[in-house]
């Protein structure tokens, strides 16, 4: 068995890609954290895994030159814990785990889905549910015995439907249809010419087509859409709610897979739409929550993702041995608690 070189920094490399931006964490066996980056979302779905995993390279470059030091042929520090978008299947996870292996950042790796890394940031063990809802939407379920309950998450072809993405699209279906006669008038129409600066919805349509508008502004109009929806607007106020139900059926399968239904169990809830604590969507999940599954416990995270993958990783290094224990997690939290404040 070849021995491994002692790592430059004892710790973890955390990384959460998701499908709108990337962060990594350079973060010490004891939670102190040494530096970090952010860049671009993570598609190993459209350039492979090999490209997807390189093109994170100068984000870990950037956290270990905050630490003072450059990547080279020792690794970086302990253990790399990466929970991706897009890491939705098995033989993904596998992939993607290659590719890191080949790169020179931890002596150890592990890859999951980043929906995992969103349940440890809101929890304090290995039980409970998580739904993210961001670009898109996806969720899972974990047990103390590692028993999980997870989606393929493939979109409409797995029977995916909202997050930020979906919300922008269904907003400008019913937008155009209102416009052009096929649909039921709605407010949607007029706000989202509005916000872009066009004379109608139709035109914004045809300004993404045409290359005109950056596709990437899409997202925007999920901020409309909450806008018009808390005007009184119909058919905004439709979306929001099938959301709001998409987002509960999620959580109550997950939970009834692995025998939770009836348990106190934490439900987290996290991603850009879900973390922006919208009351016309957040008091509606509750409310169905507290219907169909009256013992769980709702939660909202809006730490940095990349929280989660740091957590998960000093879990490893406490089982290793190699630090990572409470006091490490306690002041992980302890310096994201800090950045939220800065934010707010």
């Amino acid at each position: 068995m070849t021995h491994q070189p002692d790592p430059l920094l004892p710790g973890v490399l955390a990384i959460d890609a998701g499908n709108s931006k990337t962060d990594v964490a350079l973060v010490a066996a004891d939670g102190t954290v040494l530096g970090s980056a952010r860049g671009g979302g993570f598609q190993p779905h459209l350039v492979g895994p090999k490209a997807a995993i390189a093109a994170l390279v100068p984000l870990v470059a950037a956290a270990a030159a905050q630490a003072g030091h450059t990547l080279g042929g020792r690794p970086l520090t302990s253990h790399v814990s990466a929970c991706l978008a897009n890491a939705d299947l098995p033989v993904e996870e596998r992939l993607l785990q290659a590719a890191i292996a080949e790169q020179p950042w931890g002596v150890t790796a592990d890859v999951v889905n980043d929906t995992f890394g969103l349940l440890r940031a809101g929890t304090d063990g290995p039980r409970g549910v998580a739904v993210v809802c961001g670009a898109g939407i996806n969720c899972v379920g974990l047990l103390p015995d590692g028993r999980t309950a997870r989606f393929p998450a493939l979109g409409e072809l797995t029977g995916d439907w909202g997050g930020g993405a979906g919300l922008a699209a269904s907003s400008m279906w019913h937008a155009v249809r209102a416009e052009d006669g096929r649909g039921a008038p709605t407010a949607l129409a007029a706000a989202i010419a509005a916000h872009f600066g066009l004379p109608s919805s139709s035109a914004v349509a045809e300004a993404m087509h045409l290359g005109q508008l950056d596709r990437g502004r899409l997202h925007e109009i999920v901020r409309v859409l909450f806008a018009t929806a808390q005007a009184g607007d119909g058919p905004a106020l439709e979306l929001i709610d099938r959301q709001a139900d998409e987002i509960t059926r999620l959580a109550i399968v997950a939970l009834t897979r692995l025998g939770l239904l009836g348990e106190p169990t934490p439900v987290v809830l996290g991603g850009g739409v879900l973390a922006s604590r919208q009351p016309l969507l957040i008091d509606n999940v509750t409310a169905r929550l507290a219907a169909a599954a009256p013992r769980a416990e709702p939660r909202i995270v809006v730490a940095p993702p990349v929280l989660g993958a740091a957590l998960l990783g000093l879990d490893h290094l406490a089982a290793a041995g190699l630090g990572g224990g409470p006091a490490a997690q306690e002041r992980l939290r302890s310096a994201y608690s800090l950045q939220d404040q800065v934010a707010a």
